[in-house]
């Protein structure tokens, strides 16, 4: 059974899409008191301040928000302390926590997490798993600790990654889990019924913070592994290479599962598909989108380059074009 919304009182702590259900349903069964998330960034072209989408929810539900640059500031810790949690719930929040507000709540502070801990512990454990080919990811709710993702573990749940998965749709499918997970967890927890059970910390791999640089091909290694990667990076940082010297932002791709003597990174016009040969397979181009340019398919990516077919693409780290 769930508590009643007066109790107990609840700080949430997210801030991007990810969080947002996880917010959105926790509001529905508990009293959140109080939201911490990151402050307005610079976004888009017009580099126009911009809200985390975690602080539009709490603004259309009514909740206080707070979005200090580190959580240790002074005036973030007074608040913190005035809304008295029982209890903080963390969401892809983007800060560490450290002891002073670990240890505020009398229930601690629990972490709802995209991947099946001790595996993918950081910052980017959903493009992690889709990067190395897992067969599956999935929620795990934690109560954290000084680490890293390396508290004991009060609840876990699977879902399979499928091919036609990214970075942005499996995303959006654990924060579904993640906030349902969470629902489930939580009376048991507040109950005491949980044992939080430690992780085996023997087969923890890390999923470290990704930069733009991470997202350029490299066609020198098979064509599966760099679709994965356009699937992984997608919708950021973004798979990309270099043509006529410029950014080519690869958004969705396929691999073609062929023999070929062509050169590494060369073009190659297959069945009237936009593809590049790669150490294994070809990779088909199906979206791209030229620098400063709209998404355009690969049919069209040939339509505009009648050479396609002649061109050499760089070599990785060689950002001039052949």
């Amino acid at each position: 059974m769930i508590p009643s919304k007066s109790t107990p009182n609840i700080v949430f702590m997210g801030s991007p899409t990810f969080a947002v259900p996880i917010l959105e349903q926790l509001a529905r069964h508990y009293a959140v008191v109080g939201v911490v998330t990151q402050p307005d960034r610079p976004a888009g072209r017009g580099n126009k301040l911009t809200p985390p989408p975690v602080k539009e929810v709490a603004n259309r539900l009514g909740i206080p928000v707070i979005q200090p640059l580190r959580l240790s500031e002074p005036a973030a810790m007074s608040q913190l302390e005035q809304w008295q949690p029982d209890l903080i719930v963390v969401a892809a929040f983007g800060q560490i926590l450290k002891p002073k507000v670990l240890n505020l709540p009398p229930f601690g502070c629990v972490n709802v997490h995209a991947s099946l801990l001790p595996r993918w512990r950081g910052a980017a454990p959903i493009a992690a798993a889709i990067l190395h080919g897992d067969p599956e990811s999935g929620i795990t709710i934690m109560k954290m600790d000084e680490g890293v993702d390396t508290g004991p573990i009060l609840s876990q749940r699977a879902i399979p990654i499928f091919d036609s998965d990214n970075c942005l749709t499996l995303s959006a499918r654990l924060a579904e889990l993640g906030a349902q997970l969470l629902l489930e967890t939580l009376p048991d927890y507040l109950e005491g019924k949980i044992i939080p059970q430690e992780q085996d910390h023997q087969k923890a791999t890390y999923a470290p913070m990704l930069k733009k640089e991470n997202g350029e091909l490299d066609f020198h290694q098979p064509a599966t592994d760099l679709w994965r990667k356009v699937r992984a990076f997608y919708p950021w940082p973004g798979a990309f290479t270099y043509l006529d010297g410029k950014h080519l932002i690869i958004h969705e791709a396929s691999p073609i599962e062929i023999s070929h003597d062509f050169p590494i990174g060369q073009t190659v016009r297959y069945q009237k598909k936009a593809a590049v040969a790669t150490l294994k397979g070809l990779l088909e181009l199906v979206k791209v989108q030229p620098s400063g340019k709209k998404p355009i398919s690969g049919s069209d990516l040939i339509n505009g380059y009648r050479n396609w077919g002649k061109i050499v693409l760089p070599d990785y780290g060689n950002h001039l074009s052949s």
